[in-house]
């Protein structure tokens, strides 16, 4: 057997072992789960998500980065989002 050029015998570096793959996905599965837990018990983060899309689309900003700092640093995005939150709770 001939030796690689850099010496390396057996896998590569780095290369994951199957039970470190089956662990990694593992993982994934329980974090996605957690965080679909986490958004499901947190409506808010929703609203909060989703109102800044769609004043994205409707200004369509040339700074988004500017734009983001002012839409979630507004006095008035804790109580606009809780009264959408007492909105959508008298609507179900």
């Amino acid at each position: 057997m001939e030796t690689p050029p850099d010496g390396i015998v057996g896998p590569e570096p780095g290369t994951l072992s199957p039970e470190q793959l089956q662990q990694l996905r593992d993982f994934k599965i329980q974090t996605r789960i957690a965080n679909e837990k986490y958004l499901r018990t947190h409506k808010e983060v929703s609203l909060l998500i989703s109102g800044f899309f769609r004043e994205v689309l409707l200004e369509r900003p040339d700074n988004i980065l500017e734009f983001a700092a002012h839409y979630f640093t507004d006095p008035r995005l804790p109580e606009e989002i809780h009264m959408q939150l007492i909105k959508e709770k008298k609507g179900a």
